[in-house]
């Protein structure tokens, strides 16, 4: 895999895990947490737990598939994909647009307030 699909990987999970942490069991959270946020090696975390670096590859493995499924059926971080889009057009067109400042105003603070609920 090129480093640039790890990173693109690495964001992936790091943004499901952000969406679906709760959902998943306390080990899950943990390894994830070790391998993606804190950049630890397979090796480092079988260390740390006493266990085979197999059994951490498996487990973070597993958990990834968790994520995927959750997404798979809830779909919430292709929503907040969606709608950070629209957002990003809305203000495009507000910026672009020939209607009044105060009008421009009223949508950018409405823009910021749906940016705040994120």
């Amino acid at each position: 895999m090129s480093q640039e699909n790890r990173l693109e990987k690495t964001n992936r999970i790091n943004l499901l895990f952000d969406f679906y942490e709760q959902l998943l069991t306390e080990k899950q959270q943990t390894f994830l947490k070790y391998y993606f946020h804190d950049d630890f090696s397979l090796g480092e975390i079988a260390a740390e737990f006493d266990i085979s670096r197999q059994a951490v590859y498996e487990h973070i493995k597993r958990a990834e598939q968790v994520l995927d499924m959750y997404e798979e059926k809830l779909g919430l971080l292709q929503k907040h994909e969606q709608r950070n889009h629209e957002l990003e057009r809305l203000q495009r067109i507000t910026e672009s647009s020939s209607m009044s400042e105060s009008d421009k105003m009223r949508i950018y603070q409405i823009i910021n307030q749906l940016q705040q609920l994120e």
